[in-house]
This record gives C-alpha cells, structure tokens and sequence, in this order.
C-alpha cells in the first residue's frame, strides 16, 4: 500500500488550501457578492475555470507524485463529476417545487456546497481509516489465526456489491418523479422541528423577522433539502471513488474539485437537460464496473490507467449519445 501523498509532500496540502478559499472567497465576495441571475455566459466561463483548475492541480501531482497518483485523481474526479450531474437533475426539481427565484439559486447552491466540503471529508477519511482496519487478513491476525492467501477487504467487498447493486437499479430506474413532495423530505422535517418556518422568501436570506420574532424563511427550507439530498447521494459516489485509491488527499481533492464547479454547472444543465437523456445509462454502466473493481481487487488489480479509460469512454460516449439523441422540449 502506497503512503498518502500528503506525508511525503505536505506543501500540497497547503497548495489546495490556498487555492480552495481564494476561489471561494472570489467567487462568494466579489463575482456574486450581489444575488443575481446567472447566465449561461456567465456559468460556462465558471465552468471552465473549476475544471482547469482541478486539471491544472493535476498536472502537478504528476509532476510530484507520478503517472499513477494522477491517474487516480482524474479517475476518481470524473466519477465525481458524472454523479454529480446526475444530482444536480434533483436540485433542478426542489428548486422548480419550491419556485426558488433565479437570482437567490446561487446562493443555496454555494452554501449547499460549503456544507458538502464538510461532509465529504468526514465520509472520506473516516471511510479510509475504517477500511485500513476491515482486512480480513488483520482482523484474523488479532486472533492469531493463519492469514488467508487473499487479503480480502469487508467494507470494500461489501461497497462492491452495493454499487453493481446501484448500477443495476439505476438502469431500470423510470424518470425522476417530477411530482415529488419535497416538503416532505427529511431535510425538511427537520428544518421545521427546530425552526418556525415562514413559507415565503425574504430575498436572499435565509432567516427572517416575522411577527417579531426570529423565523427561517422558505429559502433555508430548500437549502436544507438541498443538503440531505446531497448527503444521500454521497451514499453511491463515496464508495465509488474508495475503489480508485486509498489515498484520503487524493480522493478528497478531486471531490472538492468535482463538486466546487457544480453550481455553474447546474445552471448550464437547467437549460440543457434534454443533452443528457442518456447519461444514467452511463452512470449505471461504471457504478457496475467500479463495484466489479471492488470485489475483485484482492484477487485481480485492475490498472488505474484502465479504469481512468473506461470510466472516460462511457461517460463520452453517453453524452455523445445524449446530444444525438436529443430532441429539444417544446417552450
């Protein structure tokens, strides 16, 4: 097993911290300090900023860290990226539900993803660390018991089978329901069990004074919707990308890059939608595969070069697929 790239070069550490709260600083304090509608001038030019940035970040790991290392963060980056997408589809609905303006998505979107940063990295060092300790191999040696010729993992297998599991259900899944109660989630239970709710917006704020006292307004309901919804999709990307590398930088870098450009992307999606009719089908396909990666890791290792392929080639060819296919909705 390879040492985590941030012992052996911990100024990375520090280079992503930089350049992580620059760009969030920039994008919340001076490019959006006003709430506004985004553009699709605007949302594209984001776009093209975060991936260069998430490339560029790993131009330099194969500059420090070698082919492998890079390999595995772009792997794992496009993982994140295409489930990400498949996410923003739900946002889309719980921002039409809730008829949230246009110039106050930004804001819930940027707050939803602050609240990500958190979640991700506990999911994803937590994940490693308890992966670390579920060898089967480790745990028999605890009982003085001959180690097997095959260090299977228990998590890992277990990731494995829910995943070729999700990709399955994910295929013959039916379209989203757009008649879903989104007042009713979880997210949102909560939200009025700890809060007196208004059930209008104040603009962009997120609480309110009504009546004289202090209430969450309708714009807090959706973020938190937003956030549970979030926190339930980490359930299939979080151990995907395990199957990519055990490096915890790694695997958290590239997810903090996929998911800091998502907010222009939703905006690019909520007028092209009909461009990814075909992308579930291909989400299902390397949910399948990587599980497939997982559960045979302790008996075949799979390249990550190979599996960077893969995962690219079906995630192009499912939008390429997508926009011959596609037929624009009438207005």
């Amino acid at each position: 097993m390879d040492h985590p790239i941030y012992l052996e070069h911990p100024g990375l550490i520090a280079l992503f911290g930089v350049v992580i709260v620059v760009m969030l600083l920039l994008d919340l304090g001076v490019f959006n300090k006003n709430s506004h509608e985004i553009s699709n001038k605007e949302a594209l030019t984001w776009s093209v900023v975060w991936i260069g940035l998430a490339m560029g970040f790993s131009a330099i790991l194969y500059q420090i860290a070698g082919p492998t290392k890079f390999y595995e963060f772009q792997s794992a980056y496009w993982i994140e990226k295409a489930l990400s997408v498949d996410n923003l589809f739900v946002f889309i609905m719980v921002f039409k539900f809730f008829s949230v303006p246009n110039a106050s998505k930004h804001k819930v979107l940027f707050w939803g993803i602050v609240g990500a940063l958190v979640l991700r990295a506990i999911f994803i060092f937590s994940g490693a660390f308890l992966i670390k300790l579920t060898y089967l191999n480790t745990i028999l040696g605890y009982f003085d018991i001959a180690e097997l010729p095959y260090n299977i993992n228990i998590i890992m297998t277990l990731f494995g089978l829910f995943l070729i599991y999700a990709g399955i259900k994910s295929w013959s899944s039916d379209e989203e329901n757009n008649d879903a109660d989104y007042n009713q989630t979880k997210g949102a239970q909560l939200v009025r069990k700890l809060f007196k709710v208004s059930d209008a917006y104040d603009g962009d704020k997120f609480f309110t004074i009504k009546d004289g006292k202090r209430v969450a307004t309708r714009l807090f309901m959706v973020l938190a919707v937003i956030e549970f919804t979030d926190l339930l999709f980490a359930v299939d990307s979080i151990p995907a990308i395990f199957a990519i590398s055990d490096d915890p930088f790694i695997l958290y870098t590239s997810n903090i890059f996929a998911i800091l450009g998502l907010r222009a992307l939703f905006f690019l999606l909520d007028n092209f939608l009909y461009l990814f009719s075909m992308l579930k089908y291909g989400l299902a396909i390397i949910l399948t595969f990587i599980g497939f990666k997982m559960i045979v890791a302790p008996f075949y290792h799979i390249e990550s070069v190979f599996s960077l392929i893969i995962i690219a080639g079906v995630l192009i060819g499912s939008v390429l697929l997508s926009v011959l296919l596609a037929k624009k909705p009438l207005e």
